[in-house]
């Protein structure tokens, strides 16, 4: 996982010296000066726990996530549910709106392409491959941001490429979570780009579909012949998609099965940077 910004950015600091005060009797967790940062930590732990896709969950499976002994789970949580710093309702507990509140303040006023691209690096020195980031523009996909490759063998992508929406893993993103840009997309006639250009709105549509419910999209030869692409959505506080990440290269390089090992790390980086802007997944 990328580790540009922390997901709860700002909130850590904020809150340590109230939980360290109030965990400072328990079990003689805080007989030596390196203590507070053990118990921190553990609460760190805890807390990254969370995500996107797993907003909730219980005792027993927060002690699966973190691998913390189940007492030091439950003491835990409960002071953290008596601070606010999470809730609960019934067996279930999430990031508590405190903590939401401090995020708020941590991410105003926070640039997207300075979240991005720190991320598109480490994505590209993760598979050796560009990744791109992509916004809708005017009924297209614009490359906003980049991180090249430094293989010789590269496609042809820089900030600035205009790229219609219909062809390539990037398109199928922003347009699955854009149903009225899907549809005045399908109303019209969809020229190829290459021979393998999807312009059967019937087959289009049902690939828009998929990819929304897989939750990324992989393509191969629709943009440019022999070239593959990887792309996973990123969505803003009212859960809309604002860009697509992506992974692009010679299908060579990137065949499915090559594509397929990475999108743990880029449906999870995309993840990480919807996080850090404080953003949050379609229900």
């Amino acid at each position: 996982m990328p580790k540009c910004v922390p997901p709860f950015v700002g909130t850590h600091v904020l809150v340590r010296a109230t939980i360290v005060e109030g965990m400072r009797a328990e079990d003689g967790e805080l007989t030596s000066k390196h203590q507070p940062l053990l118990v921190l930590s553990k609460i760190t732990e805890i807390l990254d726990a969370f995500s996107l896709s797993r907003p909730s969950m219980t005792l027993g499976e927060i002690h699966q996530a973190t691998g913390l002994p189940t007492s030091t789970v439950q003491r835990l949580v409960s002071n953290l549910v008596a601070q606010e710093f999470l809730d609960r309702t019934g067996d279930q507990i999430r990031i508590g709106v405190k903590m939401a509140f401090w995020a708020a303040t941590a991410t105003k006023g926070l640039d997207v392409l300075t979240v991005v691209t720190p991320v598109l690096k480490e994505i590209r020195d993760a598979t050796g491959e560009t990744a791109s980031f992509f916004r809708v523009e005017q009924g297209y996909r614009v490359c906003v941001a980049i991180a090249e490759t430094e293989h010789a063998l590269r496609r042809n992508m820089y900030v600035g490429k205009i790229v219609p929406l219909p062809a390539g893993s990037a398109g199928r993103v922003l347009l699955a979570w854009n149903p009225d840009l899907t549809e005045q997309v399908l109303a019209g006639p969809i020229e190829p780009m290459t021979e393998g250009t999807v312009t059967d709105t019937a087959v289009l549509r049902e690939l828009i579909h998929q990819a929304k419910a897989d939750g990324y999209a992989i393509t191969a030869g629709e943009r440019e012949d022999s070239a593959s692409g990887l792309a996973a959505p990123v969505f803003d506080s009212s859960a809309d998609v604002i860009g697509a990440l992506a992974i692009s290269g010679p299908t060579l390089r990137m065949p499915r099965e090559q594509c397929e090992k990475w999108v743990d790390l880029l449906v999870g980086s995309a993840e990480q940077v919807t996080r850090t802007l404080g953003g949050r997944y379609p229900s």
